[in-house]
C-alpha cells in the first residue's frame, strides 16, 4: 500500500484508494492490461478473494472492462462514436466519419464556457465539422481548458485525427471516463446553414456535452448541431 493511503479505512477502501489513484494516473495505456488479480493481490499482500472484489466494484462502477481471454483493462467509453448512431448515414456500416477541423483558436474563456469547464482561465477551441461522403452531417464546437489541452493547441491539426477522445489520451494523458449531454430543438442560423449545406429556416439537433475524467474533472464542453430531418432516436423498453 502506497504511504498516502489512510490507515484508519478499512483494507478494502485503501485498495480500492490506491488503485483508483493509479487508473486516474493513466497507468495503463489503451493496450496495456492490469496485472493479474494474484499478481496484484501479491503486490499488496492481501488475498486473491479481496484483490477480486475490489476489481469487481470497479468492473460494476464502470472504470475497468474484463474482456474474455486478454484480461482486464481501464474503460475507455466510445463517447465519440454517440453522435453516428443518431446521424448515420445510409449504408455506412460502422465507418467513423470524417472529420474536419476548420478553425483552432486559443482566448480566455467566455463565462458560459468557464462555468461549464469549471475553468477560467484559457481555452483553446475547435470548430469542426463531420461528414459522410464529404457531405456534412453534424457542426461541433469544442473547448478546451489549457494548459492542459496545450499539445491539442499546438500540433498539426492533421495528427489529431477523426476521434477526439484517443487524441486527449494520446497528446495529453487524458482519458475522457464519462460525460453528460442535452438534446434541444431549433432554427438554425445562417453560419451553420451554409456549413451543414441546410436550408436557414430549417429545424436542427443541438447536443451538449460535458466531458469528464475519471476523477470527475471536466475535461471537454462540446455543441453540435445537426439537421433534425436526419435525426433519428430509437429506444428499446424491455
Amino acid at each position: 500500500m502506497t504511504q498516502n493511503a489512510d490507515s484508519r479505512l478499512p483494507l478494502h477502501a485503501r485498495l480500492r484508494d490506491d488503485l483508483n489513484r493509479r487508473i486516474v494516473a493513466n497507468e495503463w495505456g489503451p493496450d496495456v492490461a492490469l496485472p493479474s488479480e494474484a499478481e496484484l493481490a501479491t503486490a499488496y499482500d492481501v488475498s486473491v478473494g479481496t484483490m477480486r472484489r475490489v476489481l469487481g466494484d470497479f468492473v460494476a462502477d464502470g472504470l475497468l472492462d474484463r474482456r474474455q481471454g486478454r484480461g482486464t483493462f481501464v474503460r475507455r467509453p466510445t463517447f465519440d462514436n454517440a453522435f453516428f448512431r443518431f446521424f448515420r448515414a445510409r449504408g455506412d456500416g460502422n465507418r467513423v466519419p470524417d472529420a474536419r477541423i476548420l478553425e483552432r483558436v486559443r482566448h480566455a474563456a467566455s463565462d458560459d464556457i468557464a462555468r461549464a469547464l469549471n475553468h477560467d482561465g484559457d481555452v483553446v477551441h475547435l470548430h469542426r465539422i463531420r461528414e459522410h461522403d464529404a457531405t456534412p452531417f453534424l457542426v461541433e464546437d469544442i473547448w478546451l481548458p489549457l494548459p492542459r489541452f496545450d499539445a491539442i493547441a499546438d500540433i498539426d491539426i492533421a495528427g489529431i485525427g477523426p476521434l477526439l477522445y484517443p487524441a486527449y489520451e494520446q497528446h495529453s494523458g487524458v482519458i475522457v471516463g464519462s460525460a453528460t449531454e442535452d438534446l434541444s430543438f431549433g432554427a438554425t442560423d445562417p453560419e451553420i446553414a451554409a456549413e451543414l449545406g441546410c436550408q436557414p429556416d430549417e429545424a436542427l439537433v443541438r447536443i451538449e456535452r460535458t466531458a469528464r475524467t475519471h476523477a470527475g474533472d471536466v475535461v471537454e464542453h462540446r455543441v453540435s448541431h445537426g439537421v433534425a430531418a436526419a435525426f433519428r432516436y430509437r429506444l428499446e423498453l424491455r
